[in-house]
């Protein structure tokens, strides 16, 4: 006898049980934050980009990051123009913030322009920890200061928060550990990363911060 349909439906009863007692456990979770881990998961896969670099070469790791940047730059211009591109309009749309609604969203081509000028300008490990910074530094400090965020940063008119910029120190801090042996090093390279993911300039702390945060480590090797 063929049990599988009554075994799905019993999976399904599981899940929908096990989705409602954490719903209550931990309450629905607010749109902006949903928006956020959306637009934060798509940010933090540049991290990907240093193992490409070593794997395929600069050369063509950043010829692959130059097409992604223009194929969206497209698809934005699309979606603006009511023909959204199959998947690339609807990502877009679930992870644009409030400011984002009607205008063109820059946040994924500064993006690529950051990690493309970290390889561009440094050199291996300077550029792989430049670009952890962009990915995990920013990634972590806007999610957890939206999470979590209860202190505001002098001067950022309400958008940074202590509690995201330690995150990013954290973050930045453990990266650079990997590949500096002086924690000194690591302590100075997650400051000025802190200090540059704070500063406000919207997405243009995509450029910033890589550029910045390489060029010290290189400095400093």
């Amino acid at each position: 006898m063929d049990y599988s349909g009554t075994t799905r439906a019993r999976q399904l009863t599981s899940l929908q049980t096990a989705t409602t007692a954490a719903r209550r456990i931990v309450g629905p979770i607010p749109a902006d934050i949903r928006t956020e881990l959306v637009r934060k998961s798509i940010h933090m896969a540049i991290a990907l980009v240093p193992v490409l670099a070593r794997t395929i070469g600069t050369v063509a790791t950043m010829s692959l990051l130059a097409l992604g940047t223009v194929f969206y730059a497209v698809a934005e211009i699309e979606r603006l123009s009511g023909r959204p591109v199959f998947v690339v309009g609807r990502l877009t749309a679930m992870a644009q913030r409030r400011r984002d609604f009607g205008h063109f969203v820059m946040g994924p081509v500064t993006l690529g322009l950051g990690a493309m000028a970290a390889l561009l300008l440094y050199p291996y490990p300077a550029a792989a920890i430049a670009i952890y910074a962009l990915a995990f530094g920013d990634g972590l400090a806007s999610l957890v200061g939206k999470a979590f965020g209860r202190h505001s940063l002098p001067f950022s008119r309400g958008t940074k928060s202590l509690e995201g910029s330690l995150a990013c120190f954290a973050s930045v801090f453990a990266a650079s550990s990997v590949f500096l042996s002086n924690s000194i090093h690591s302590l100075l390279v997650a400051l000025v990363a802190t200090a540059l993911e704070a500063a406000p300039g919207k997405d243009m702390d995509n450029l910033l911060l890589p550029v910045g945060t390489g060029m010290v480590v290189v400095l400093l090797l």
